[in-house]
């Protein structure tokens, strides 16, 4: 949660999710659904004040890392999971060079000689495509593109080969082509390293592409679970089925305005008690607005947090609760 002059914001409330190995996990929702909240928080690169993790548990390798103290925490940032931050533009240092900041955790983490680090380093920046990499890694980020940035970030969170990626967004600033580009990168160093990656987006074709699994999050929960082929042939929320009805077709059956979701994303000053997604949804009833409902398992590996079946018409039994 967040403290604010506004009040307490519940940015995000009881969300919960594994992750294997060398699986990618697509995470999806509108802006302020608490995507980024919720892997920044893992991390605690959420800044405290004025965010507080008020409960909850993050289990890696067997430890905790809600409980850890800076010093350990640091050294799994970076060594075991690497982070790709949103905006290539800001995320990198402007007053050192690509190589110095590639070089750093190299260094730090694995102990690598100075001359080490900085062979392994013009090995990363050619993992990730980047022409000339020795030359490059004298250059100062303003002396590349968006995508070249972008790369580096990348190339920046692989370089102590860690278990784990997490993703937010890297292609959200890019152009189409540059986009392409990145998602295959991120394709083929995920077979070829074999670590688990977390993707968080707010585009589902994206998340069509690449993903294993997708949770669809809503006002700070996770309203919809399941393996990637289910969500999109067969969502079970109603807030997923408009997500997937917003997405442009090439369909000429389907040609004419994009869809859209009416209204506004709910307001987190308060936990939801009632539905969150309730003022927006067309099948909300009577229930929707006195509890919140919560997630059960309706099918093998397929979760859903909704007291409405959109298969059958009716509300769910509370046999299969």
């Amino acid at each position: 949660m967040f403290g604010t002059r506004e009040g307490t914001v519940h940015a995000v409330n009881g969300v919960s999710f594994h992750l294997r190995e060398g699986e990618l996990l697509g995470i999806v929702g509108e802006s302020g659904s608490g995507k980024s909240v919720t892997m920044m928080s893992l991390m605690k690169l959420v800044p405290m004040p004025p965010a507080e993790i008020v409960s909850g548990t993050v289990m890696f390798d067997g430890r905790d890392l809600v409980q850890l103290d800076p010093a350990d925490l640091r050294e799994v940032r970076g060594g075991q999971i690497g982070f790709v931050f949103q905006d290539p533009m800001t995320s990198l240092n402007p007053v050192f060079t690509v190589g110095f900041q590639l070089v750093e955790p190299l260094r730090k983490h694995l102990g690598m000689s100075k001359a080490e680090a900085w062979e392994r380093a013009t090995e990363l920046l050619a993992l990730v495509g980047i022409p000339s990499p020795r030359e490059r890694l004298n250059d100062y980020p303003h002396q590349f593109s968006g995508g070249m940035r972008q790369r580096v970030m990348i190339a920046i969170a692989l370089a102590c080969e860690p278990k784990v990626l997490i993703a937010d967004e890297p292609t959200t600033a890019l152009d189409v082509t540059i986009q392409a580009q990145i998602l295959q990168l991120i394709k083929d160093l995920r077979h070829e390293l074999g670590m688990g990656i977390v993707w968080i987006t707010h585009d589902l074709g994206v998340v069509a592409g690449i993903a294993d699994r997708v949770i669809v999050m809503y006002g700070g929960l996770i309203v919809e679970h399941a393996p990637v082929r289910e969500l999109y042939e067969q969502p079970k929320h109603p807030y997923t089925r408009a997500l997937l009805e917003t997405l442009p077709s090439l369909d000429v059956h389907r040609a004419g305005r994009l869809n859209s979701i009416s209204g506004q994303p709910p307001n987190l000053l308060a936990p939801p008690e009632a539905c969150p997604f309730a003022a927006r949804c067309e099948l909300a009833f009577e229930r929707c607005w006195q509890e919140n409902p919560p997630i059960r398992a309706i099918d093998d590996g397929h979760d859903v947090a909704c007291w409405w079946d959109v298969d059958t018409g009716a509300p769910y039994q509370e046999t299969t609760s």
